[in-house]
């Protein structure tokens, strides 16, 4: 009967052991995934991509997005945002005021698609599946404080390129379907608001 018991205590131990190291693979293969996404997207030059960004309480949005780094510049019919790393300038068009502020990390999440690339790297535990000719990695965030909790991340598994980001923030999940991803140059004054490109804009100050 002990040896028995044993027998099964044994078998326990190396399944518990087993699926821990096959979870332990998953996630740093999850990782790599990521991480050669990130060069692709975080490459030195920038990069730029057309984007459709839907959720239940904001409809659907569809625009441009150009990145370099921290950097980017977003474009769509309601508004343009330029980011240089610190300071962000939100055009509306509509009343022809721009507005300038200091965005936390949480907001400029949710204005940047490509915000994985940096967040993916702590804080989160990472899972990943294969589906044909991509990857669908799988990220939750091990902190409840943090303003992003779950995220789904599909990449070609060839030029791990992304084509569809869905994102929790708060109770609402957004999802961004990504194309005509182009690996670009983009100039720093791209991520710059110009006034004189703008002469009768009102600009407000939010700092």
């Amino acid at each position: 009967m002990k040896h028995r018991l044993f027998k099964m205590l044994f078998v326990a131990i190396l399944f518990v052991c087993g699926t821990t190291a096959m979870a332990q693979n998953n996630a740093a293969k999850a990782r790599a995934i990521l991480g050669k996404t990130a060069k692709v997207v975080g490459r030195a030059g920038g990069a730029s991509a057309s984007f459709t960004m839907s959720s239940a309480s904001t409809g659907t949005i569809s625009g441009t997005i150009a990145v370099k780094g921290r950097k980017f510049n977003a474009r769509t019919q309601q508004a343009i945002v330029w980011f240089d790393g610190k300071t962000q300038w939100t055009y509306m068009r509509k009343n022809n005021e721009v507005n300038v502020s200091t965005p936390t990390a949480a907001q400029q999440q949710m204005m940047n698609p490509y915000t994985f690339i940096n967040i993916y790297k702590s804080g989160y535990k990472l899972a990943t599946q294969a589906s044909g000719s991509n990857n669908h990695v799988h990220l939750v965030a091990q902190n409840r404080k943090l303003s992003i909790q779950e995220m789904y991340i599909t990449v070609n598994s060839k030029t791990y390129v992304p084509s569809m980001v869905k994102m929790k923030h708060g109770n609402k999940w957004y999802t961004i379907s990504i194309s005509k991803f182009a690996a670009k140059n983009q100039p720093n004054s791209a991520f710059v608001f110009n006034s004189k490109d703008y002469p009768s804009a009102e600009v407000i100050d939010l700092r």
